[in-house]
């Protein structure tokens, strides 16, 4: 029996150590660092991270690396997309429902029209300034630190891109609330939206609600909870997605033996490519050996994932 115990412990460590990535659907109430680290405990992995931090009462996908993969999740593309509920009529310190109330006033004479407008201004390029209970840093400290502590700071101003808002459903009421799906790019706060769109509308707003549908790539209905990740542990069947699968919106290059033996060295590598952009690298065999940057027919190596040996 025990010989059994050892073998299938052996088994779930060899699956797991085919490192890559995770879509994990992150739960609510927890951070994103509660995820990493219960991940970490599942898979008996020291190194996890993730990619695009979610607040707690957010839910959604959460892009977790595993093991070496870890190195890659700068090059994961950086688009997201949102499904959000933004009450309308109250102002919060925090900018969604966990925080206090700011400001409460009721506006059952707004209208669906009026929140269309209102909307029209949060397509392409636009300034935001984050919410004061963020992740951003600020001479060396957290926003939410000093906002827990009572200190105002000066937020600094960033540009971000809205690829696209669609109005989802519009609840009617003192409080109205508006369901909408955004495209967005990275670093775009959706608390900041709900604010703002208040705001414009004089009536204060705030998120009630936050799913992430996408993010770097990976979907939420490819999502898998952690109960689900426990499960497939226990049978088994885990495995992690591939550095390959994760990064196809990159070109990608294939190099003759020698010149991967070279790169995976350190070394540039002449090519005939006169043209400048970040790669992934394979050999004959099909192997992925990392990224590289093109540059001036120059093959540099950025980040060596399977050295040859």
């Amino acid at each position: 029996m025990f010989e059994h115990l050892r073998k299938e412990k052996v088994e779930n460590i060899a699956i797991v150590l085919s490192q890559g990535f995770l879509n994990l659907n992150k739960p609510f109430d927890w951070t994103s660092h509660d995820c990493v680290a219960r991940v970490r405990k599942l898979l008996r992995l020291k190194r996890v991270g993730h990619a695009g931090t979610l607040d707690p009462a957010a839910t959604g996908v959460l892009p977790i690396a595993l093991g070496k993969a870890t190195r890659l999740l700068q090059y994961l593309p950086t688009e997201k997309a949102y499904k959000a509920t933004i009450r309308l009529g109250v102002r919060t310190t925090t900018d969604d429902l966990q925080g206090e109330i700011i400001t409460s006033q009721p506006c059952a004479g707004l209208s669906l029209a009026e929140v269309k407008t209102a909307l029209t201004q949060f397509h392409g390029k636009i300034e935001q300034i984050p919410p004061s209970y963020s992740a951003i840093q600020v001479d060396g400290k957290r926003l939410y630190d000093l906002a827990r502590q009572g200190k105002t700071v000066e937020v600094p101003v960033r540009t971000v891109e809205i690829f696209q808002i669609d109005i989802l459903d519009w609840r009617e009421g003192d409080f109205p609330e508006l369901d909408v799906a955004i495209a967005c790019g990275s670093g775009t706060y959706i608390r900041a939206i709900a604010r703002d769109l208040g705001a414009i509308l004089e009536t204060g707003g705030t998120l009630a609600a936050l799913i992430r549908t996408k993010s770097s790539g990976f979907d939420l209905t490819d999502s898998l909870t952690l109960t689900d990740l426990e499960a497939k542990l226990q049978a088994g069947t885990f495995e992690s997605v591939s550095p390959d699968a994760a990064l196809q919106h990159l070109s990608s290059i294939t190099l003759p033996a020698t010149s991967a033996q070279k790169w995976c060295q350190g070394q540039r590598i002449s090519l005939s490519f006169d043209i400048s952009k970040i790669v992934r690298v394979y050999d004959e065999e099909t192997h992925f050996l990392g990224i590289g940057q093109l540059e001036n027919e120059v093959l540099i190596p950025q980040m060596v994932y399977e050295p040859i040996s």
